[in-house]
């Protein structure tokens, strides 16, 4: 295994590590508050534990090289894992949203709201700090489960301002409602958050294309490293985690030998693979006369 993905697994372990520290301190706020709102956090937190473990699961899951029974590889496991994340996500604002509705019937004000803020506080610092590595380290390695998990602690650390500021608003004013109607904005908030994260994980099941930019790239590269080739067509990609797969139709002379259409070939995925990394290309030849006219005509 190499470098990369012993440091991919090594920080989707500490995730589950940082989501536990994150778990205790928030229930710890709640425990010595009573307060709804912060009750709501401590319960997205859970969905944090979770998401940790799933995407542990998925990044090991998809480091495996592909086999009899899956020859494309295990890429797609952390697509699988994203969706559990946000069903999960989604329940958890369910639940959340009943916290608010029955905090809405019998309004309480917190106690000892200043421990509990600063306990939450804590929390909150952590998730911000681990979410930025989680992003970053995700889009390096094209990781749709560090990266969704890191978009998920994101929102909740927006959930948790919005409640510390909140909290602080119900000590200035003493209306005790406001604490149900905070976490029911957290509910609001998470439920959003977790319709994203499934419907960017259904267009990496549904094999969507690379992003037109890198498709332009693609496109560029091969006009320009099929010298002998007379056109390239029916080009098509797709993303799978961290995978790109590339294949397209290359059209050459007739009488051209096969060593010859060969290094056609070899050269241009050498480029190919200079420029997109884990790329898995295949490349048809075809004979002058199956010419389209109609793909990218080489330079």
């Amino acid at each position: 295994m190499s470098t990369a993905a012993n440091r991919t697994l090594a920080i989707a372990a500490s995730s589950l590590l940082i989501g536990l520290v994150v778990l205790g301190l928030k229930f710890l706020a709640w425990y010595v508050t009573g307060s709804i709102a912060l009750y709501s956090d401590a319960l997205e937190s859970i969905v944090n534990v979770v998401t940790a473990i799933v995407a542990l699961i998925a990044v090991r899951l998809a480091q495996k090289p592909a086999d009899a029974a899956l020859p494309y590889g295990y890429h797609k496991a952390e697509y699988f894992s994203a969706v559990i994340v946000g069903v999960m996500i989604i329940v958890a604002a369910i639940l959340i949203a009943r916290e608010a509705v029955l905090g809405a019937m019998a309004p309480q004000l917190p106690e000892a709201p200043m421990q509990g803020l600063a306990i939450s506080g804590v929390a909150t610092v952590i998730n911000v700090i681990w979410a930025m590595v989680l992003i970053r380290h995700g889009g390096r390695v094209r990781s749709p489960a560090l990266e969704a998990d890191g978009r998920h602690l994101l929102t909740d650390v927006v959930s948790s301002l919005g409640v510390l500021a909140g909290l602080a608003l119900v000590l200035l004013t003493g209306w005790a409602v406001l604490d149900a109607i905070l976490a029911g904005l957290v509910a609001l908030n998470i439920l959003w958050s977790g319709w994203g994260v499934i419907r960017q994980s259904i267009g990496g099941l549904m094999d969507v294309a690379v992003q037109p930019e890198t498709q332009k790239v693609i496109r560029e590269i091969i006009a320009t490293n099929a010298e002998g080739a007379i056109e390239a067509h029916d080009i098509r990609t797709r993303q799978a985690g961290r995978m790109t797969f590339i294949d397209f139709h290359l059209v050459v002379p007739g009488a051209m030998s096969v060593d010859a259409a060969h290094a056609i070939c070899d050269r241009i995925e050498a480029r190919l693979r200079e420029t997109v990394k884990d790329a898995l290309i295949t490349i048809h030849v075809e004979p002058e006369e199956k010419a389209k006219h109609s793909g990218i005509v080489v330079v």
